[in-house]
C-alpha cells in the first residue's frame, strides 16, 4: 500500500474503442491528474495472444488452457449470434463460462497486492472482483447486466434469476459501487432489492465542445450511436424518420436498408454541430425507463436540444431535453425551430453539459481515495 495523498489504482475495463472506451480512459486521466499512480488493464483482447489490433497475433489465442477456452466461448458465441433461438439456449452458459474463465485467468494475472484500489468498469470482468482481498474494490457498473439480457432476449426467467443473484453477490461484495448514471442505482436498489450501503454516485461527464451547434432551416436531427442492441428501437428510428425527412444516423453496425434510415455510416462527434437536435430512441421496459444514454451528453456537449421519449424518466433532470411521443414528434422540433426558441434550449442544453463536466462528475473519487488507505489498513 502507499503512504500519503499518492495511491495506486487499477482500473479493468474493454477498450474496444467505442463506448465502453470512454469512461475508464476519463477516469485514468483524471486520477493520475491528481498525482495517482494508475494501471489500465484492457481485457476487451484477453483470450488473444496479443493485445495489439490489427495483428495476427490478435487472432489467435494465448496458448495456454483457460485462454484458450476463453477463445472458444468467443467462437461459439459468435457462430450462435444470428441464430435467435440457439442464442438464446446457449447465451447463458455462454455468459457464466466467459465470467468465470475471466475471472480466473485475471486472478491468477494481476498482482495486486501493492495497489490501493481495483476499479472494475465491466460485468464481463466483475468477478474479479470477489477474489480481491489486499485493496478496495469499486465496480462502476454501466448497467444492470442480468435485466438487460433479460429484455434483450437472451435469457430464460430461470437463467435470469441466476444470473441476477450472482451480479448481486458482486454488487453487495465490493467496497464502494457506482452506476453509470445514478438512475440505474435508485433501479438496482428497487428491482434487485440491495442495500445500497456501498452506493457512491460516479455519474458520466462530458466535455463541452469549443464550436457549438447554430440554428438552421430546415432544422436538422441527428441520431450519433450504437445500432446494434434491441434496446435502440431501431423501429421507432425508422418511423420517426418517415414523419421527419431531416434525420442523419451515424454509428453501426449499418441497419437494413427496409427501414428507410437515411444512415451516413461512422463519423466524430464532431459532426454533432451540424445539426439542431440531437435525437435517443429507445424501447419502453422497466429498466430503459429508469436508463441513461451516453449519447445524451455528447449531445449536450454540442449544443444540441435533445429529443427523448417520455417514457424515459431519468431525462427529466437533464436541462435541454425535449421529451416526444410518436404522434408529436414532428410538432416538437416544428415548435423549436424558430431561432430564438432553439437558442433558448440551446443554451440550457450547453449550460447542463458544463455542470457534467468529466471534472465534476468524477470528483467523488477524490474523497474516496483520501479514505481508502485508513479503511485498507497497513
Amino acid at each position: 500500500m502507499t503512504t500519503g495523498g499518492r495511491k495506486r489504482v487499477v482500473i479493468v475495463c474493454q477498450l474496444d474503442g467505442f463506448g465502453n472506451s470512454v469512461k475508464p480512459v476519463e477516469i485514468h486521466r483524471y486520477l493520475t491528474s491528481r498525482g495517482h499512480e494508475v494501471c489500465l488493464v484492457d481485457t476487451y483482447r484477453l483470450s488473444r495472444s496479443s493485445a495489439r489490433p490489427a495483428t495476427l497475433a490478435a487472432r489467435l489465442p494465448r496458448p495456454r488452457p483457460y485462454h484458450v477456452a476463453l477463445y472458444a466461448v468467443e467462437v461459439v458465441g459468435k457462430l450462435t449470434r444470428p441464430v435467435g433461438i440457439a442464442r438464446r439456449r446457449l447465451s447463458y452458459h455462454l455468459l457464466r463460462a466467459d465470467f468465470w474463465l475471466r475471472r480466473r485467468i485475471l486472478r491468477s494475472g494481476l498482482a495486486l497486492n501493492d495497489v490501493d484500489l481495483v476499479i472494475c468498469e465491466t460485468p464481463y470482468d466483475s468477478g474479479l472482483l470477489l477474489d480481491v482481498a489486499s485493496a478496495e474494490t469499486m465496480y462502476d457498473c454501466p448497467t444492470p447486466w442480468a435485466d438487460e439480457l433479460l429484455y434483450e432476449g437472451r435469457l430464460t426467467r430461470r437463467q435470469h434469476a441466476r444470473l441476477r443473484q450472482l451480479e448481486i453477490d458482486v454488487l453487495e461484495s465490493v467496497d464502494h459501487l457506482s452506476f453509470h448514471w445514478e438512475s440505474y442505482a435508485d433501479y438496482a436498489r428497487e428491482h434487485y432489492r440491495i442495500p445500497g450501503s456501498n452506493l457512491v454516485t460516479l455519474n458520466w461527464g462530458c466535455s463541452p465542445a469549443a464550436i457549438r451547434a447554430r440554428p438552421a432551416s430546415p432544422a436538422r436531427v441527428v441520431y450519433f450511436g450504437s445500432l446494434s442492441s434491441r434496446f435502440v428501437n431501431l423501429p421507432l428510428l425508422s418511423r420517426l424518420s418517415r414523419s421527419y425527412p431531416y434525420i442523419d444516423v451515424y454509428g453501426g453496425p449499418p441497419p437494413d436498408p427496409a427501414l428507410g434510415i437515411r444512415y451516413r455510416g461512422y463519423a466524430s462527434p464532431d459532426v454533432l454541430r451540424d445539426y439542431q437536435f440531437g435525437l435517443i430512441t429507445c424501447v419502453d421496459d422497466p429498466l430503459r425507463r429508469d436508463g441513461f444514454s451516453a449519447k445524451h451528453l455528447d449531445y449536450l456537449a454540442a449544443g444540441l436540444p435533445v429529443l427523448v421519449p417520455a417514457w424515459r424518466r431519468s431525462a427529466e433532470a437533464l436541462a435541454g431535453s425535449l421529451p416526444y411521443d410518436e404522434k408529436s414528434f414532428a410538432d416538437i422540433v416544428t415548435r423549436h425551430v424558430d431561432p430564438v426558441a432553439w437558442q433558448r434550449v440551446s443554451d440550457e442544453a450547453y449550460a447542463q453539459a458544463e455542470r457534467l463536466r468529466w471534472e465534476h462528475t468524477l470528483r467523488p473519487l477524490d474523497a474516496l481515495l483520501d479514505t481508502t488507505a485508513a479503511a485498507v489498513g497497513p
